[in-house]
């Protein structure tokens, strides 16, 4: 397993969040709300997780996943699964 920083993950998880929301990259500013864009439903978010889980090889917890709202957020929760995937 390769390291990933914390800005590699951003990079990654702002990309998949682009391409399943069709938002453009310069409005996913790290601590925006996700869920309170205007076409960011439950269904993309879905997609987005699926994707952020095939993409590190990791199962993302439902409570983690219900707690997150910006894509800080999904970088700290990405972050603590690959560290504990480590160890």
């Amino acid at each position: 397993m390769t390291a990933n920083t914390p800005d590699e993950i951003l990079r990654t998880v702002t990309a998949i969040a682009v391409a399943e929301t069709g938002i453009p990259e310069a409005e996913l500013r790290p601590d925006v709300d996700l869920r309170a864009m205007a076409g960011v439903d439950s269904v993309r978010v879905l997609r987005m997780v699926a994707k952020i889980e095939r993409t590190y090889d990791i199962e993302l917890e439902d409570e983690a996943v219900f707690g997150m709202s910006t894509l800080d957020d999904v970088v700290a929760v990405v972050d603590s699964e690959l560290r504990q995937a480590v160890s």
